[in-house]
């Protein structure tokens, strides 16, 4: 059974798997079109990183981003190739909810592609409660980018 917690940046196996993760970005959108978080940005304390691991193999992984106080964007979701459609994006993407919430954030952003490779995210992201949105943040229109929030009720 898989266990999503807390990560360390610095594992050789989430370096190389966000590795594959903009290597995959180049081949569905052209490069001022890519909105990857930039590993040395992950060092940031605005930032939270977590990753699903079984007997030590990572399986996947995620980030949370403050954007501020009230809100924040999810970053770096990838999934091992071997370990798709298993529920392992669906775990993380739990785990960075129940913490936004936890947060007091009352909004939910990210970005994706608009490839066909990115229908399954879309499709978990939907199913999870996001809807479609305009650029927040720094972002602006792109084709190759869809833009979504989730908004949180505070109890």
């Amino acid at each position: 059974m898989s266990t999503v917690s807390v990560d360390d940046l610095a594992d050789g196996q989430v370096i190389a798997l966000l590795q594959e993760h903009h290597k995959k970005m180049h081949e569905y959108s052209p490069p001022e079109s890519i909105h990857a978080l930039d590993t040395n940005k992950f060092y940031n304390p605005a930032l939270t990183f977590w990753s699903a691991r079984e007997a030590g193999e990572l399986l996947g992984c995620g980030a949370l981003y403050a954007l501020s106080d009230t809100s924040g964007e999810i970053k770096a979701m990838k999934t091992s190739d071997t370990h798709l459609r298993k529920g392992v994006a669906k775990s993380i993407l739990n785990e960075i909810i129940l913490e936004s919430g936890q947060r007091g954030y009352t909004r939910l952003y990210l970005e994706t592609g608009t490839h066909a490779a990115f229908l399954p995210a879309i499709s978990l992201y939907k199913t999870a409660g996001f809807v479609e949105c305009a650029p927040f943040g720094d972002y602006n229109e792109d084709p190759y980018s869809v833009f979504f929030v989730r908004e949180h009720q505070q109890p």
